[in-house]
């Protein structure tokens, strides 16, 4: 479940690729400067296009509600756009999809302005049409130089966002075990519930299910780079975006400017392996949260070994029986998993979580309830569509398709991977088995040779892309692509850590063009206390 952890607000206050050959064909391929598809009518609809900039408006439910950002201190007025994209990549002279659009303006001059900085924030299926304003503090510096540009991929949010349930099926799904214990019965019951899910994202997105790989991403952000007016594609990736910026370096290795992987994803593994290390990722991070707990004077136990074994009893009593909250809804051992997975995103986050442990064992469960919606898209107006987004996107671009039996046969070496995380993490392996769209490959191709060096950030606490990535994403690359830079720390990513040393690495090359050192370590800053 790489995701990036746009809900930071939230929390503190409660791909078989298309070969290189077709990818090179024609003006639109990594040989052109920017042209279409081959087609007359699509080289003047798509690759001539104009983009028409004007102030945003308020984000839309399913790209998660609220209202229109805020201008920046400096008065720079946020600026929206609509893209158009062929729908089918194959076919470029045909139907397109809209491709939303979000930017702000960069503070620098002309002489010096080095273009459009791209963010893709991850998940998949984040809108990053909401997620740069409300991250746009730790970006400022970057803006000196740049146009901080980011966007909703196809199928998130604006960009023809995928949908699948109503809000009452939607808030069930969220209800639903996804560990099942107890007997055939509770494995029928995920199965079907499965089933449904499909069929409905089925009926209500079919039109776009196809398209909504990461290799159409990327071929978007090719688009997005020549409309924008830039040579090169300067790019910054987080989590799930760090494997769209592998694909888009695959795809378009000399159009590859200045760009950032940061919380990077393993690419050499498929969805089953992939879960695998992450139920050993969020173990180790839950392990990590324990004891600071237990050395900042918990009380939730009197060593870290206790506290997990609190939180497996706790969700076991949920499975057995919902906690009520506030008489209207109800809250699940499955929802605690969510709660505690989407509190280790941020470091900053761990007193949250200790306090929402707290409570919940006083039977109050609305702040982990709180954290549980965050993970899974609901917010005040109703439901975003991430989840389904994400679903759709990786379903698209993984071919694994698991069985019942594969579960079991792997169900040891989770449990031995995490006693708390491995369960679920299994059983979600699931999650593309009754898809309607094949998907296209294990795992996604991102060799790159030519292309300029590519900075990878690693966090050796990371629980959602594991350490190891940085290091297996920069093998893939190739030989002087990947340039890896350690950080030793907490929580997904690093670069939104704050941290004194990564920032000042990853600036400077963003800005100045200095690549560091193979290998450099950036240590952590501790959270001090627990406010």
């Amino acid at each position: 479940m790489p995701t990036r952890r746009t809900t930071a607000a939230a929390l503190l206050s409660g791909a078989v690729l298309l070969s290189a050959s077709l990818a090179a064909c024609g003006p639109a391929g990594e040989g052109g400067a920017g042209g279409g598809g081959g087609e007359e009518d699509d080289r003047g609809r798509i690759w001539a296009q104009s983009l028409n900039w004007k102030d945003c408006p308020a984000p839309s439910p399913l790209q998660g509600g609220g209202e229109a950002p805020e201008p920046l201190p400096d008065g720079t007025r946020w600026q929206c756009a609509t893209m158009r994209a062929p729908l089918d990549w194959d076919r470029p002279g045909g139907e397109t999809v809209d491709v939303a659009l979000i930017r702000a303006a960069s503070r620098a001059d002309a002489a010096d302005r080095i273009g459009s900085l791209l963010f893709n924030f991850g998940g998949p299926g984040e809108s990053g049409v909401v997620t740069l304003p409300a991250l746009a503090p730790d970006y400022e510096q970057l803006r000196s130089r740049y146009d901080l540009v980011s966007f909703d991929p196809r199928g998130v949010g604006a960009s023809a966002g995928v949908t699948c349930l109503d809000a009452e099926a939607a808030q069930a799904m969220t209800q639903q075990d996804g560990t099942p214990d107890d007997g055939d019965d509770e494995v029928t019951a995920l199965l079907q519930a499965r089933q449904r899910y499909a069929d409905a994202c089925e009926q209500e997105s079919g039109r776009v299910l196809p398209h909504v790989g990461t290799e159409d991403a990327a071929r978007d952000m090719d688009l997005l780079r020549h409309l924008l007016g830039d040579d090169k594609l300067h790019y910054f990736g987080i989590s799930y975006g760090t494997e769209l910026g592998g694909v888009y370096a695959h795809l378009f290795p000399r159009h590859v400017g200045r760009a950032v992987l940061d919380g990077v994803v393993d690419p050499t593994l498929d969805q089953m392996e992939g879960a695998l290390a992450q139920a050993g990722g969020f173990q180790l991070a839950f392990d990590h949260f324990a004891q600071w707990c237990v050395d900042t004077g918990c009380a939730l136990g009197d060593t870290p070994e206790e506290i997990t074994r609190l939180v497996m009893e706790l969700e076991e009593t949920l499975d057995d029986e919902p906690l009520s909250v506030d008489g209207e809804r109800v809250f699940t051992g499955s929802q605690l998993i969510d709660a505690v997975v989407q509190a280790l995103y941020l470091e900053t986050a761990w007193p949250a979580l200790e306090v929402g442990l707290q409570l919940l064992a006083a039977d109050e469960g609305r702040t982990l309830l709180g954290l549980a919606d965050a993970l899974s898209g609901r917010h005040a107006g109703g439901w975003s569509d991430q989840q389904d987004a994400r679903t759709a996107i990786t379903c698209a671009d993984r071919s694994d398709r698991y069985t019942v039996d594969d579960v079991l046969e792997q169900s040891a070496a989770f449990e031995e991977a995490s006693p708390l995380f491995g369960d679920a993490m299994v059983w979600g392996a699931l999650e593309c088995t009754d898809w309607p769209v094949r998907g296209k490959a294990p795992h996604p191709d991102v060799s790159a040779p030519g292309a300029p060096p590519i900075l990878l950030v690693g966090n050796t606490g990371d629980p959602a892309t594991p350490y190891e990535g940085a290091a297996r994403m920069a093998e893939r690359l190739g030989k002087g692509v990947g340039v890896e830079l350690t950080y030793e720390g907490e929580g997904h990513g690093a670069y939104d850590s704050g941290n004194t040393c990564v920032r000042k690495a990853v600036n400077a090359y963003l800005l100045d063009g200095t690549v560091p050192a193979a290998g450099t370590v950036c240590e952590r800053e501790p959270l001090q206390g627990k406010g």
